[in-house]
């Protein structure tokens, strides 16, 4: 079983039931009296519907409406067996594939992603960029490709997240992809591989401002995020901005190690489980390598930050070592456990909720920022105005300077309310705009 803080909205809010199938064919075994009417239901099908029934279909069907209608909670649900193998394969940063990032792109109106909600000739399946060594580079994939069909088959219509499924596959087979490049159209056959996700992007800004990305928390994530970031300070980093929008969760130990590497003691955060099963996740001692305060710390996040993300934020906020920018971040405070089931799916289910060092939870509203800054509806997609102001901020701050010097922050707590915060203002969009096939 895998404990993970994935924040999992919109198209993976699922539902479930309890079906025991016995050796009679339409006999249902209730495993208490409250599911007796179930299984009389479940009979009934079996006996008089004029149809034949896919007992598949109906077991997947009663798992999904347990979840749906019995439990109620967004973050637990079931995974069909498809679904629940590429999820497992995200949180450990490995995935069987073709290797490129993809992203949803309005070609009419870049800056309304809303208006895309199944693919077309303006909303089209864009290559953002093929990862480096990959089946995708190697075949000769370009970063700015249009993908007009997958195996012959035309994405109009159709969904990115269906199409990535279709991109992704069995290490050792091939996919054919119809590209668009300029005023060009061409296949290209590429054999899957099994590939390792780039989850840390980082660079030098100026004035010795080094710049880190992290896309999510995997398994892998933490070492990819130490070797960045120590690679930054090697090269003359001695201020950092470290960017967790978009960052919807992971695993809750690979929170705790990149936490780690900017506090070297101190609670990260709580977790509390029924009963008195509580457990307190500390700050790792000697293992980060942007510990001392010495270096000044901008965290950038939004509405699309999420479990991990704000479990990070939070610490490094009330732990007095960073300055929190952007908007506020999406509100997720529980837990997950996830588990296989024997037709391969798997399902999830919130087994606990966490809390920040000073216990303050971020459902709703999220971690707040110490310094708001709105992007304005129409701002192109290339201009980033919270990285712009994140340099300007750091411009201003001298090597050594605590956090929130200049910063006016706001006198709420990490998770204290703020006028108009709803938790998941644009978070559904923000997840489903890139991918990695």
């Amino acid at each position: 079983m895998s404990l993970a803080l994935a924040a999992v909205v919109g198209a993976l809010l699922f539902a479930g039931g309890y079906l025991a199938a016995g050796a009679g064919g339409g006999s249902c075994a209730a495993p208490t009296t409250a599911f007796q009417a179930f299984c009389e239901a479940y009979d009934k099908l079996k006996k008089e519907y004029v149809d034949q029934l896919d007992d598949t279909k109906l077991a997947e069907g009663a798992i999904q409406g347990m979840f749906q209608y019995g439990v109620q909670d967004p973050f637990s649900g079931y995974m069909p067996p498809q679904q629940y193998n590429q999820a497992l394969g995200d949180l450990s940063g490995k995935f069987e594939g073709i290797g490129a990032e993809m992203a949803l792109k309005n070609l009419d109106d870049p800056a309304n992603l809303e208006a895309c909600t199944e693919l077309s000739d303006s909303c089209v399946l864009v290559v953002v960029t093929p990862i480096k060594g990959s089946p995708a580079e190697k075949a000769g994939i370009q970063a700015g490709d249009i993908v007009t069909a997958v195996d012959g088959t035309s994405v109009t219509g159709s969904t990115m997240a269906d199409e990535i499924a279709k991109v992704r596959g069995k290490a050792g087979t091939d996919v054919k992809l119809s590209i668009k490049r300029d005023s060009e159209t061409f296949d290209v056959t590429i054999t899957r591989a099994e590939i390792t996700l780039r989850e840390v992007d980082s660079r030098m800004l100026h004035d010795g401002v080094g710049y880190i990305a992290l896309h999510g928390f995997s398994e892998s994530s933490p070492d990819q995020f130490h070797q960045e970031l120590k690679s930054l300070i090697d090269d003359g980093a001695r201020k950092i901005i470290f960017d967790l929008r978009g960052n919807p969760g992971g695993y809750i130990e690979a929170a705790r190690k990149i936490a780690s590497e900017f506090v070297d003691s101190g609670v990260v955060f709580t977790q509390e489980s029924s009963g008195d099963d509580d457990t307190t996740w500390e700050a790792l001692p000697g293992y980060g390598v942007a510990t001392g305060r010495s270096i000044p710390l901008v965290v950038l996040v939004n509405n699309g930050s999420a479990s991990a993300s704000e479990i990070v934020s939070a610490a490094l906020k009330e732990l007095g070592r960073a300055t929190i920018m952007g908007q506020h971040t999406f509100g997720k405070n529980t837990v997950q456990v996830w588990a296989p089931l024997e037709n391969d799916g798997g399902v999830r289910i919130t087994i606990s909720r966490w809390f920040t060092p000073d216990h303050h939870s971020v459902h709703p509203d999220g971690v707040q920022p110490d310094i708001v800054v709105d992007v304005p509806k129409g701002t192109p997609p290339e201009q980033d105005l919270v990285l712009e102001r994140a340099e300007q901020y750091l411009s201003r701050r001298a090597v050594g300077e605590g956090p929130g010097a200049s910063a006016q922050p706001s006198a709420a707590s990490s998770a204290a309310p703020s006028a108009g915060a709803s938790g998941a203002t644009s978070y559904d969009n923000s997840w489903l705009a890139t991918a990695t096939a």
